[in-house]
């Protein structure tokens, strides 16, 4: 599915500070900073020190009621039936045929299940988390009283604590903001190897908390450095690197990728499990995400949506590309499964190669399949 940008949203207050260079017009962070003039040296100080982006263009939605995590836990992939409070979790919405509608987080803290997602899909999920209640306890609206920052860095603990904020110690673990106002801290696996965090704070206070992280010592950093770090260990983003077609074997939302998947295998009862417990159990993914080295010497980058092919052959589709502080030109790319791991490729006017590391050979047997070799005797 792609996203487009959300024009309709004001642009970020945080986008006036000195320095910023607004995000492309076609970016889905349309209304954020790009960089403040050293992108490279932004995405340098988040993986050695720390440094604050601004991710207030995400849509944020609420849920409220006694039934909203039994309620939740019916209609997308994830189990959370009894997520406990200050928890969260990755989830999808995928469509009857088990393809990707909506990728959010979620975090459940003092009776409200808060959700964020990309700007560009949060009326419709709203719409469907609303059209869905039936008679469950449970009121979605918009939660637009709260906008999204990350710290990311290994000092990022320490600045928080510089603030009066509280630090999870573990990934999706959350904690309130001080003051006793919306508003909190959740610690995230990704997009930095070292130490990440997302900070929901009051949007009506978004440049005074953007302040009080510059001045405990983050460093302003916009969102190519965000995207570059995300890249890099291959996190797939929604309408970048899926597209209509995709299903969550494929981009490392079950397992594969990452250890922290968005789809609990053990639960059943929501729309397109048949295709997710068919595919797990007995088939493999027709595509794989993978990250894709880019000829820094060519005329010219990919863009998103084309064509990836070997030997003139179409193999897959560019997702996110981004020029990486060390790793020069990159990309994300879903390539069919059977692309051997040292293919020639090139994606839209330049060459390109697979990273090894972000390619897991696909020789393991589903236990599905084990059994039904089992049963014939194989």
């Amino acid at each position: 599915m792609a996203v487009s940008p959300d024009r309709t949203s004001p642009p970020s207050p945080v986008l006036g500070r000195p320095g910023a260079v607004a995000s492309p017009a076609d970016s889905p962070d349309v209304g954020t900073a790009w960089h403040y003039g050293d992108p490279l040296g932004e995405q340098r100080a988040a993986t050695t020190s720390v440094a604050v982006v601004d991710r207030s263009t995400r849509a944020v939605l609420a849920v409220t009621g006694e039934e909203r995590l039994t309620w939740l836990h019916t209609i997308s992939s994830q189990h959370i039936a009894s997520l406990p409070d200050g928890r969260s979790a990755e989830n999808l919405s995928l469509d009857v045929n088990g393809r990707v509608e909506d990728h959010l987080v979620l975090t459940d803290l003092d009776g409200t299940t808060w959700i964020d997602t990309e700007a560009a899909r949060g009326p419709a999920l709203l719409g469907f988390l609303t059209k869905m209640v039936f008679w469950s306890k449970a009121e979605p609206r918009d939660g637009g009283e709260l906008a999204v920052l990350s710290l990311i860095g290994p000092q990022a603990p320490s600045v928080l604590r510089a603030v009066g904020a509280p630090v999870p110690e573990m990934p999706y673990d959350a904690a309130a903001l001080p003051g006793g106002g919306p508003g909190f801290v959740r610690r995230m696996p990704w997009p930095s190897r070292t130490d990440s965090f997302d900070v929901l704070v009051p949007r009506d206070r978004l440049e005074e908390w953007w302040a009080t992280f510059v001045v405990a010592g983050a460093r302003e950093a916009g969102s190519w450095a965000y995207e570059a770090l995300r890249v890099e260990t291959v996190r797939p983003r929604l309408g970048l690197d899926t597209d209509e077609r995709t299903i969550p074997h494929e981009v490392g939302w079950i397992g594969g990728v990452t250890e922290f998947g968005a789809v609990h295998l053990d639960k059943g009862c929501y729309r397109g499990q048949e295709t997710v417990a068919r595919v797990h159990n007995l088939g493999k993914p027709p595509r794989r995400l993978v990250l894709l080295h880019l000829d820094g010497s060519a005329d010219g980058r990919p863009e998103t949506g084309d064509e990836v092919t070997a030997e003139g052959r179409t193999v897959g589709r560019v997702g996110t590309v981004v020029d990486h502080f060390e790793l020069g030109p990159i990309a994300l790319a879903l390539i069919k499964r059977a692309v051997p791991v040292d293919t020639a490729l090139t994606a839209g006017p330049c060459a390109a190669s697979i990273d090894p590391d972000s390619y897991t050979p696909d020789t393991a047997i589903q236990a599905g399949r084990a059994a039904v070799d089992r049963l014939r005797g194989r």
